[in-house]
């Protein structure tokens, strides 16, 4: 698949991160089978534990228009630093729970640098809704 497209989307969702905090914008886009877009960006707070991530913001609003992980064919996280720019582990977690684990993540970041991952390759040892079954 091209991910031109996709990574535009992120890159242009991270144009409105509010970032008073940390001046550290980042962007994220995932599509769907039947070629939705959906985007996020970075919200900060100045409790910073209330901060949502771009990819949560993402993957949240895509849940919260009835997509579920079967539909989604890819996500893009985007930074405009020079290097790569990895996920944090709630992210990370997140992606477990709402992302197929061989879902393609993209990790763009600079001008036309990307790494492609999945959320199995991000987190290998990830914990899952089996693990709260019972024995």
């Amino acid at each position: 698949m091209n991910y031109e497209k996709l990574i535009e989307v992120a890159k242009n969702a991270s144009k409105n991160a509010y970032i008073p905090y940390s001046s550290f914008p980042v962007g994220a886009s995932l599509v769907t089978k039947d070629g939705k877009y959906y985007h996020g960006c970075n919200v900060e707070n100045a409790s910073y534990g209330l901060t949502n991530c771009a990819e949560r913001t993402c993957m949240f609003s895509a849940y919260a228009d009835g997509v579920r992980k079967q539909d989604i064919v890819a996500l893009c996280v985007y930074s405009p630093k020079e290097h790569l720019v990895s996920p944090c582990g709630a992210c990370r977690q997140v992606m477990v729970e709402l992302l197929d684990e061989s879902c393609p993540i993209i990790l763009a970041y600079g001008e036309n640098k990307s790494y492609e991952t999945t959320v199995k390759d991000l987190f290998p040892l990830m914990f899952t809704s089996e693990d709260l079954e019972n024995d």
